[in-house]
């Protein structure tokens, strides 16, 4: 959608021109803040925190009415953990901004140089994208995660949250303008849509010389939506159906542990693991310990055909049968898909057809099976004996992440600081013309 249809959309007219206008304000502060210093851009990274903790009570107060909404709307307790803030999560956020402070600007980063053989000098430059656009749901500390990356890229950011979070993200927005007025960086440089109407992500995705990108960040349902209808650039962050699979030649006190962080750990988020491969070897000996385990701790296992012989055999029946939805379900709670598996080969077969591109495990002592499995299984994120909850730009020393991403085109993974730039050729030269 172009400027122009922005303002004239019949009956959205005066939406489209609420849009219009948010748009107009972060493309000029994206210009300002494409040529602000990186002292510049930090001192707003710290000013952002600190207000953060010093409205802490606003933003507290805010996100319990949204939390109370949520529960009397009978939203499930996986959705009430993304949405629900505490002063543990704020403090987390700050170190978020505070750490991205403390990462290398890589705007004006020279990427590469070439001598024309005429005596020109071309270099590559890494530049900001200009205004990106972030269209999420519950999580109200993306918010802050996006509005500290964009800032030290350069980046205008353009926010739209969802309904069930707005009280939390106006409150935080409030907060981090506040922070921005204080500093160097201009405020307009991070707008936010308070209007929830589906049309505003509509408008935000087809605004064509508005937005330089944009970013989905949510369920299957809002990605792929957005992933569909978008006239501008998208990262595609995608569904997590992450898979835990322990080899023939695991060792069983590892897998232990990475199943029950990776399932339990925080259940409600993309890179916690929906579906257990257990090889056939050890499936007899292991899954009367693991999964009496899990359900101790709250898990809801759902096993395939041969895991629920096993598993009765030793007497234990509280899991229920897997079916074919099961495996391709990224539950976002504490339930836990099982299956026995005959082979490496038959586990990454499972996985290449019910994978996400997300993030993926192997437990394994052979370094052979643990090469095989690198290899072959196409993810953003592929582990060796580690689980699948370190997914994360915070936990890949990115100070925060923008999403993970599960596309191959310029970003992939835990997305950070240079995922969320271009790149521009300069060229110096002293008279040459071409013949």
């Amino acid at each position: 959608m172009t400027e122009a249809h922005l303002v004239e959309s019949g009956a959205q007219a005066e939406l489209g021109a609420y849009i219009a206008h948010k748009l107009h304000q972060a493309r000029g502060a994206s210009r300002v803040l494409a040529v602000a210093s990186t002292s510049v851009k930090n001192e707003a990274l710290h000013q952002m925190a600190d207000a953060l903790w010093n409205n802490r009570e606003e933003i507290l107060a805010a996100n319990e009415e949204d939390v109370r909404a949520a529960e009397a709307a009978g939203q499930p307790a996986s959705r009430i953990d993304r949405l629900m803030l505490n002063e543990h999560r704020i403090r987390q956020m700050m170190d978020g901004l505070c750490q991205v402070a403390q990462l290398e600007d890589p705007i004006g980063e020279r990427l590469d140089t070439i001598l024309h053989p005429n005596g020109m000098r071309i270099e590559k430059v890494r530049v900001p994208m200009g205004v990106i656009a972030m269209v999420y749901e519950s999580r109200p500390n993306v918010t802050v995660d996006a509005v500290g990356l964009c800032i030290k890229t350069g980046n205008a950011a353009v926010l739209r949250g969802g309904r069930e979070a707005l009280r939390s993200n106006i409150a935080l927005v409030r907060a981090l303008h506040k922070g921005l007025q204080t500093s160097g960086v201009p405020s307009e440089a991070l707008q936010f849509v308070e209007r929830t109407e589906r049309e505003s992500v509509d408008l935000l995705i087809r605004a064509v010389g508005l937005v330089d990108l944009v970013i989905p960040r949510g369920g299957a349902g809002l990605i792929e939506r957005v992933v569909r209808h978008a006239q501008v650039p998208v990262i595609e962050t995608g569904v997590g159906n992450c898979h835990v699979y322990v080899d023939a030649s695991a060792d069983v006190a590892k897998a232990r542990d990475i199943i029950t962080n990776a399932k339990t750990q925080r259940p409600s988020v993309c890179n916690a693991a929906e579906t257990l491969l257990v090889h056939k070897s050890v499936a007899s000996a292991w899954l009367p310990e693991i999964v009496p385990h899990l359900v101790r701790l709250g898990v809801q296992v759902r096993g395939c055909e041969q895991s629920l012989s096993i598993l009765r055999d030793e007497g234990f029946s509280d899991v229920s049968a897997a079916t074919k939805e099961d495996w391709s379900t990224e539950y976002l709670d504490l339930i836990l898909a099982v299956k026995v598996v005959d082979s490496l080969d038959a586990a990454i077969e499972h996985i290449t057809e019910y994978g996400t591109l997300h993030s993926e495990v192997i437990v394994t002592e052979s370094e052979e099976a643990a090469a095989e499995f690198l290899s072959r299984v196409d993810a953003a994120v592929v582990y060796h004996n580690a689980s699948s909850r370190f997914t994360d730009g915070f936990e890949f020393g990115f100070g925060a992440e923008i999403g993970i991403s599960t596309q191959k085109l310029h970003a992939r993974g835990p997305m950070g600081l240079r995922e969320m730039t271009s790149y521009k050729y300069i060229v110096r030269g002293d008279g040459q013309v071409r013949g």
